[in-house]
């Protein structure tokens, strides 16, 4: 694993280094279950959750935009003691269905035959929430036996568990949000309703959908019953009634799937980018030369930022006013955004003197408060840019009124109205993550680089006042504790922490969507914007009381 403990190399071998980690990773995860599980479905005459998707989005030269996965790593390295959940046993992401921007779930059925961990319930529920946002219909690729039991009390009851899925369902419907399901292997047990909560309803020849199976069937009521007659395709398409369309083969019933959403006129193409896409003043690849690991160096987040906008369509916004953030008007790929961006180089105030670098001070609270007040106003989106450790602490800061000044900010940011982006390119810690648009405060998508870090502080900090902490019980214990011991306390816990802080641990819990390589980050921007064009803006803008 890469730690921040090898000063040897430099910052932009570190950066390097972790993107080319993170992308092996990746690459892995992709295989889902493995080669012999990928095998095992093609025996069956049944594709892969991944082929699946492939075959239903646009190709290039159909239409617009890629398919953006998200959620690639959730579930990473967790889930050990059953061999893993790659992915979390499900594919999601956006992507281009005849010209039309949909939200699709695909059940990875070579990963424990598609079952649910909690972690596969939190991921599903987070695509349906981005699609409810921003109005994309939702396409499920059904291939799933169903709640994976040894946890089925941390994916059976709660309001972000199994039954929330259905849930969203239902609420999806009723606000006229477009849901299309195919089922293209197993749909047993509560996964049932999932299909039959949507508008529109495929399946293939032998696929089942039934509450229980006939095994379950014969232990319960003591009826001997075949898979067709239960829940076969046939069955539900001639008997019950269930099914609208059912296809020979899984080729099929995605040609269908795509030839349904031909008729789907509540929905419309995204928008050309309202503005000329102008290239960027600086190479995307500048960005691993600019960027600074280490907290002890500094760099200038306006270069960053030349590698990712269109070259000369920044406005910054009080460029002269409480400098430690960074706020600019831009444009990325022709489409207009608000960027509100940490400064990890130091600054001078002309009112509080020096500014420590990636801290947020009081002025510059203030103004970022009414920059998202602003961009609201002009129904911008907003691109929070994170590098920051918090904060400013300490007596002249809390006289100023840092604590007021940084409840305004997370006010009004909490109160957006226009869709928020949040890129984490390095630090993320404490009230700072809070800020600057956190999982907790309704993110459109986050995304993150290899490398960075986000929890409550730095990991020295916190390795010191935890290790206290563990070495005050042993004491108490009556536990003689040397220096050698204490040493060894204090770098056990640090590695911990570390661990606990990697980009990659909050993304495997469903805290990041998408672990992007820095040199793409422009490109992925343009994404994340076009996606962003189908965000209704549509309510209006309020703060609640503000403390000035």
């Amino acid at each position: 694993m890469l730690t921040r403990s090898q000063p040897a190399r430099s910052a932009e071998s570190f950066l390097k280094d972790a993107t080319g980690e993170m992308l092996r990773a990746a690459e892995e995860i992709r295989l889902g279950g493995g080669l012999k599980a990928i095998e095992r479905q093609h025996e069956r005459n049944r594709l892969t959750a991944r082929e699946r998707v492939e075959l239903l989005v646009d190709r290039p030269n159909r239409g617009r935009g890629r398919f953006v996965e998200l959620g690639l790593f959730a579930a990473w390295n967790m889930y050990r003691e059953f061999g893993g959940a790659p992915a979390a046993g499900v594919v999601t992401g956006v992507g281009p269905v005849n010209g039309r921007l949909c939200m699709i779930i695909a059940n990875d059925a070579t990963v424990k035959a598609g079952a649910f961990f909690p972690m596969t319930c939190k991921k599903i529920i987070r695509a349906q929430m981005i699609a409810q946002m921003a109005r994309l219909p939702l396409i499920y690729l059904v291939d799933s036996a169903g709640v994976f039991l040894p946890l089925q009390e941390d994916v059976f009851p709660d309001t972000d568990d199994f039954g929330r899925i259905f849930r969203n369902n239902a609420v999806l419907s009723a606000e006229g949000i477009v849901q299309i399901s195919a089922i293209m292997g197993n749909c047993v047990a509560g996964g049932g309703y999932l299909p039959v909560l949507c508008d529109t309803l495929l399946m293939t020849e032998g696929s089942g959908l039934y509450l229980a199976g006939p095994a379950l069937v014969k232990a319960a009521i003591g009826q001997v019953v075949d898979h067709e007659s239960l829940g076969g395709a046939k069955m539900h398409a001639s008997i019950s009634g269930t099914i609208d369309y059912r296809e020979a083969t899984d080729e099929d019933c995605l040609r269908r799937v795509r030839s349904v959403m031909e008729s789907v006129q509540s929905v419309t193409p995204p928008a050309e980018p309202p503005c000329p896409a102008v290239g960027s003043a600086r190479p995307p690849e500048e960005v691993y030369r600019i960027f600074r690991e280490s907290p002890a160096e500094q760099y200038d987040m306006n270069q960053l930022l030349e590698c990712i906008v269109d070259g000369g369509t920044s406005n910054e916004y009080k460029a002269e006013y409480g400098p430690s953030i960074i706020c600019t008007y831009s444009r990325i790929g022709g489409y207009p955004c608000g960027i509100v961006a940490n400064q990890r180089q130091l600054t001078r105030s002309a009112n509080v003197g020096a500014q420590m670098p990636a801290v947020i001070y009081h002025e510059s609270a203030d103004k970022a408060a009414r920059f998202i007040m602003d961009c609201n106003q002009k129904k911008l989106p907003i691109l929070f840019v994170n590098d920051t450790t918090g904060f400013m602490v300490g007596r002249d800061s809390e006289q100023s009124g840092i604590i007021r000044s940084g409840a305004k900010m997370v006010n009004a940011m909490s109160n957006c109205v226009v869709p928020k982006i949040a890129l984490i390119v390095g630090n993320s810690y404490g009230a700072g993550n809070y800020a600057m648009c956190g999982r907790a405060f309704d993110p459109f998508l986050t995304y993150g680089w290899p490398g960075a870090k986000f929890a409550v502080m730095g990991a020295n900090q916190a390795a010191g006042v935890l290790a206290q902490i563990q070495l005050a019980a042993m004491e108490r214990r009556g536990e003689v504790v040397d220096e050698t011991e204490r040493k060894h306390v204090l770098e056990a816990v640090k590695a911990s922490y570390a661990e606990q802080a990697d980009i990659r641990y909050g993304a495997a819990r469903g805290w990041v969507d998408r672990l992007i390589a820095p040199h793409e980050t422009r490109e992925e921007m343009i994404e994340a914007l076009r996606i962003a064009s189908k965000f209704p803006v549509n309510r209006e803008f309020k703060t609640g009381v503000l403390q000035v």
